[in-house]
């Protein structure tokens, strides 16, 4: 059994293509019209047959209260593997990106929390 599809709710499929492509650096897999929305997946451009991620449309009543939660907690909605989270911070940062978390080490694993703008905390972590 392997992970094949993932999602994260966002507010706007729009807006948050833009960021997870021209800023995170994943790329379109899937853009499938599905009435006002859009079956939208992204995937890494290392490993193309990979998981996907599903940018979800936020609509459904219990979403919001959800995400305001994990928000006001400071939980990551998802976690990306980067090969080094002090340069993808650095380069993300010089991008405009708003982190909630500097790259933090707690033995071999560093992380770090950043907004994608569409509603979400996600974790950037390298262990090794």
């Amino acid at each position: 059994m392997r992970i094949h599809l993932t999602s994260v709710f966002v507010d706007d499929q729009e807006k948050a293509m833009r960021f997870y492509t021209d800023v995170l650096g994943f790329v379109k897999k899937s853009d499938v019209p599905m009435g006002a929305d859009r079956w939208l997946t992204v995937v890494s451009p290392e490993d193309p047959d990979g998981t996907e991620l599903l940018l979800e449309p936020s609509g459904h009543p219990g979403v919001q209260p959800y995400r305001a939660a994990l928000a006001q907690d400071g939980i990551p909605a998802a976690s990306f593997a980067v090969d080094d989270v002090r340069a993808e911070f650095d380069r993300l940062r010089g991008l405009g990106v708003y982190f909630t978390q500097e790259p933090l080490e707690t033995g071999p694993v560093t992380t770090a929390v950043l907004d994608d703008t569409c509603g979400n905390l996600i974790q950037i972590v390298h262990s090794g």
